[in-house]
This record gives C-alpha cells, sequence and structure tokens, in this order.
C-alpha cells in the first residue's frame, strides 16, 4: 500500500480526466489498496485559482474530494514550521506545504514539479 498526497495540478488533472495525467500516476492513484489524500493547501490554492479567473473547477471541491474516496488532510502547526523551514530551492508556498506535510506524515507526493525531488521526498512523476 502507498500513501499518496496529490498536488494541485494532479487532482486537477484526475477530476477533468486529462490526458496529462500519465498511465502510471493514473493507476497508482486509482488502485483501492493506495490511500490518496488532497491536502488543504490545495483547495486553498484552487479557490484563489479560480477567484482570480485562472481555473475553471466545480465549486463542490470537498465533495469531490469525498466521492473519489481520497481522505482530507488539514494543515496544521507543525505543518507550517515545518514548511516555514525548509530549505529555498521553491518559492510557492503551496507547494512547500504539501512538501511539509508529505515529510511529516510520510507521503509520496505526486507531481510533475522538478523542484520536489531537491527536498528528499518519495515522488511519482504525474506526466508518466
Amino acid at each position: 500500500m502507498k500513501r499518496l498526497l496529490l498536488d494541485t495540478h494532479t487532482f486537477i488533472w484526475w477530476l477533468s480526466g486529462s490526458e496529462q495525467l500519465g498511465e502510471f500516476a493514473k493507476c497508482e492513484i486509482g488502485k483501492a489498496e493506495n490511500e490518496v489524500y488532497i491536502s488543504a493547501a490545495t483547495t486553498w490554492e484552487m479557490s484563489i485559482k479560480k477567484q482570480l479567473g485562472k481555473l475553471e473547477a466545480a465549486d463542490d471541491i470537498d465533495q469531490k474530494v469525498e466521492l473519489a474516496g481520497f481522505t482530507k488532510l488539514p494543515i496544521s502547526l507543525f505543518h507550517g514550521e515545518q514548511a516555514g523551514m525548509l530549505p529555498d530551492h521553491h518559492k510557492d508556498p503551496f507547494d512547500r506545504m504539501l512538501i511539509a506535510q508529505a515529510q511529516a506524515e510520510g507521503l509520496t507526493i505526486v507531481t510533475k514539479d522538478k523542484y520536489f525531488s531537491l527536498y528528499g521526498v518519495h515522488l511519482i512523476n504525474a506526466d508518466k
């Protein structure tokens, strides 16, 4: 069993059935024995992008997470502290939070972001 944390773009690709999501990543996310997590940082990032007109997505993301059988991952104070102490390889605060959560919770991140590997977290390439 794997414990996967979806990066925001990966979650969007999953929801939309995008062909950008690679077959291996799709298979790993869809395996019943794997536990898939969606961070509160992801829904926060999506709602900001929707408000700015940079993203079209459903208004009921919470329900979409539940229907997909994914686990909601809240942001704790510890996650916040860890994200703030990460080396400055990545400037995106949402991605830094995902990295901190993956480190703290022992999760594998499904992403295409090349900077994540600089943090020593386990990764699955989202577009493979």
